[in-house]
């Protein structure tokens, strides 16, 4: 633009009218995991797709997802058809989506008549039919089981809610008031987006705002090769192993090409995909890979199509980083994960004084309950494996994706559900032994109200994050009934409806990171100080 200090103005303006979109829907929000946990994200994009803005305090990782979809909803519904007010819907995993109750709507703006940009907001809402009440189909066997698909449908008008559509998603919901709820905050979300956008065409006019995108994107994408030109060219590969399960072992394989500012991620080699929930979508897939390269350049980096533009990604369609129909899609965190690992281990040998170790990760679960309709969804994060320069963080769930802690706090929780939050612990001696040790995993005991079900999900419990460089593996979590007389058993890792009665407990256990380095080779002051905080025992 014409001068410096406009530029930087109108990119904090796209940047913020994204941000107030995410803060808007979590406020409006019905479900308890999107009010308290603050599981939201929102993105102003351009009629071609690319994205020009995300909102930053949501995980990286959902950075591909809305950007992903939007080409689909265009192909649906061509920009002509479309009128003021109309809003957009999509939760199928194989046009961009993420799994059945992740929700991604889109509202056009318009420029001179036609849909110029478009604002996106996208949540995990309570219940969209499944095996699962809160859309954590741990065993399902293809993507029917995990809920109700929908392609690109027309949700809204400037009328409001299309009547026959919000009908059948309401009777397809055990919890149809928060849906629907849930729905009403994710087009607000993108109607205040959109009011900020248009407030910005005014002022900027729409050719001004078009020059500003372009110079903004082009900034962006000049950085970010400029710092993938500062990693050594070469050829890297690496790979990372999922927790076995009924169809045996799963690896994640990858090949990444560094040449002059350019990168290929090629996961050419991968396993394929399988009638198990631990597939993920290309959208999750495209999140995972941008966060693990964002590790290893300017974290100052702005989140919009000029990441993006260096990046060439290949994707074998049928293997577990892209699933195909009617393959489950909906456990692909422990995938997507994995595919991040993968890229550490090959950039591992590229910047050798910047390895790491494997990290605990995300374990999902869902408490249900079983003679009336309520819910409480949420996860606990491992970890993070210790790195050639430092411990890893406790408890931080690195491999989530990056971004805010989500996790919903204790009092609303008791407030508006018959459970009781007895204890959240960091776990001692969890984290890898190493020169460098890894985070502690996490204890979290939930007691039962009533009689209840619970549903699991998680990975890296069968086989715990290894250490790198003669470090020493994480502990291994995993899921628990506690008796009222305090017998434990366990539970399955990914499992649904197993059942809680009234006085009894799921306890959950989330694995360490693994430690970096020979464990004899730690500094002593570090020993002891680790005593101190009870991070270790005698």
């Amino acid at each position: 633009m014409a001068d410096d200090l406009t530029a930087e103005i109108l990119r904090n303006a796209l940047c913020v009218a994204a941000e107030e979109a995410s803060i808007v829907v979590v406020r409006s929000a019905y479900s308890t995991f999107i009010v308290e946990g603050a599981d939201a994200a929102a993105a102003v994009l351009d009629a071609d797709g690319r994205l020009v803005a995300h909102s930053l305090s949501t995980a990286i990782v959902q950075c591909a997802s809305l950007r992903s979809a939007l080409p689909y909803v265009l192909r649906t519904f061509p920009p002509g058809t479309m009128g003021q007010g109309d809003v957009f819907m999509l939760n199928d995993v194989y046009q961009g989506g993420i799994h059945a109750n992740d929700l991604l709507v889109f509202r056009p703006v318009f420029v001179d008549g036609t849909p110029a940009y478009f604002t996106g907001t996208l949540i995990h809402v309570a219940d969209l039919s499944g095996i699962s009440a809160g859309g954590m189909a741990s065993d399902a066997t293809d993507v029917f089981l995990e809920g109700l698909q929908l392609p690109p449908i027309r949700i809204a008008t400037a009328d409001g809610l299309v009547d026959d559509m919000a009908r059948v998603l309401g009777a397809n919901s055990r919890t149809p008031d928060r849906l629907l709820g849930d729905i009403r905050a994710l087009i607000a979300g993108a109607n205040v987006a959109a009011k900020r956008l248009e407030d910005i065409i005014e002022q900027y006019t729409p050719a001004g705002l078009a020059q500003g995108i372009e110079d903004y994107l082009g900034h962006t994408e000049s950085r970010m090769r400029a710092e993938l030109a500062a990693l050594p060219d070469g050829f890297y590969q690496g790979e990372y192993r999922l927790d076995d399960d009924q169809f045996g072992e799963h690896h994640i394989r990858v090949t990444i090409t560094l040449d002059g500012g350019g990168v290929t991620v090629d996961f050419e080699g991968t396993d394929p995909q399988v009638a198990w929930p631990i597939n993920s979508g290309f959208s999750q897939t495209s999140g995972g890979v941008m966060y693990a390269l964002r590790c290893y350049v300017d974290p100052a980096l702005p989140l919009n199509e000029g990441c993006f533009a260096p990046i060439e990604l290949r994707l074998p369609e049928g293997s577990l980083v892209n699933c195909t129909p009617p393959y489950p899609g909906g456990g692909r965190w422990a995938t997507v994960a994995a595919a991040e690992e993968a890229i550490f281990a090959a950039l591992t040998q590229a910047l050798p004084k910047r390895g790491v170790a494997a990290s605990g990760i995300l374990q999902g679960f869902s408490i249900s309950g079983a003679s009336r309709p309520w819910l409480h969804m949420a996860f606990d994060l491992g970890g993070m494996g210790a790195s050639a320069r430092r411990d890893g963080p406790d408890a931080t769930g690195a491999l989530f994706g990056g971004g805010r802690n989500i996790i919903p706090q204790v009092e609303p929780i008791e407030a508006r559900l018959p459970v009781r939050v007895e204890e959240v612990s960091l776990i001692p001696d969890s984290g890898g032994a190493g020169r460098h040790r890894g985070g502690l995993g996490t204890r979290t005991v939930i007691r039962m109200l009533e009689d209840a079900r619970v549903d699991t999900r998680g990975d890296r419990l069968n086989s715990p994050p290894p250490g790198a460089s003669g470090g020493e593996p994480g502990r291994a979590g995993g899921y628990y009934r506690e008796r009222a007389d305090g017998a434990r058993e366990p539970l399955h890792t990914k499992g649904t409806r197993q059942p809680l009665a009234a006085g009894e407990a799921l306890v959950l256990e989330t694995s360490g990171g693994g430690g970096y380095g020979d464990p004899a080779e730690r500094a002593s002051k570090a020993v002891q100080k680790d005593l101190a905080d009870g991070r270790i025992t005698p």
